[in-house]
């Protein structure tokens, strides 16, 4: 297949299966399943970050330095776009309240709170995600025209991450006010922008070879912030022996998913 091939259908495929488990999670208010979800997540993003994506763009670059200040420079900038989200949603309402990635969504449907805000929230949560979605077809690309091999772990990652992430902005919607068949389509209609995200970067990428190693390493500083800010602090609102032995080792399921995958398509 060709590369762009590749690009379409993992984007397109990634979009489709992340949005329907998220939908079966969403609706059964599956809370255990959303935290052990979770955990992989964090495993698979920190696994293709590091054995994956950085060792590709420090391969890629003539000065490793460059490469580290592009990934401490990215998890910066991401920092700084979340704050500015943030800030965006306190102006609406409880800012706790808008936590998809820890499982406050699900907690809120599964005690019946359904304060709608006339859609306010749901929309403010499809444009983000429609701008996120976009991003992830940029770095998907990216990786895919490096090496279809890192395109399909990369793709691995993003999936695994987008799952909960999609769990949560489904029962946001639902609590605006949303009907469920509403908060699917709108869900599905912004997974679409990774389509055109990949698409876009990998006509403008063959012109540019220059920025396939900066992306990589954005993508890098992507997963590594997702997982470490986003995902990780979740887990420790569960702080017994027994969640933590589970959490570790499915996260050390992630990581060893992504190094058996990257193994057995380089043997290939």
């Amino acid at each position: 297949m060709s590369t762009l091939t590749w690009i379409v259908i993992a984007s397109l495929l990634g979009g489709v299966l992340s949005i329907s488990f998220a939908a079966i999670l969403a609706l059964n208010a599956r809370i255990s399943w959303l935290s052990l979800l979770v955990s992989y997540a964090i495993g698979a993003l920190l696994g293709a970050a590091f054995l994956n994506t950085l060792p590709e763009a420090l391969e890629h670059s003539d000065n490793p330095v460059q490469v580290s200040m592009t990934v401490l420079f990215g998890i910066l900038a991401f920092f700084i776009l979340e704050k500015l989200v943030l800030w965006r949603h306190c102006h609406l309402e409880n800012c706790e309240a808008h936590d998809p990635s820890h499982g406050h969504a699900l907690e809120a449907s599964s005690s019946h709170h359904h304060q709608h805000d006339h859609g306010r929230s749901g929309m403010m949560v499809i444009v983000g995600d429609t701008f996120h979605n976009f991003v992830d077809g940029i770095l998907i690309a990216a990786a895919f025209m490096v090496d279809v091999q890192l395109g399909i772990i990369t793709s691995i990652a993003i999936i695994a991450h987008e799952i909960p992430q999609e769990a949560g902005d489904f029962i946001i919607l639902l609590n605006s006010g949303y009907t469920r068949r509403k908060a699917f389509l709108l869900n599905l209609l912004s997974s679409f922008a990774t389509l055109v995200g990949g698409v876009l970067a990998y006509f403008t990428l063959h012109n540019m070879n220059f920025l396939i190693q900066p992306l990589l390493a954005i993508a890098t500083a992507s997963m590594i912030y997702v997982a470490m800010s986003d995902l990780i602090p979740g887990l420790h609102k569960r702080p017994e022996i027994h969640a933590t032995i589970q959490q570790v080792t499915l996260i050390l399921l992630g990581i060893a998913s992504i190094w058996i995958i990257g193994n057995v398509f380089s043997h290939a």
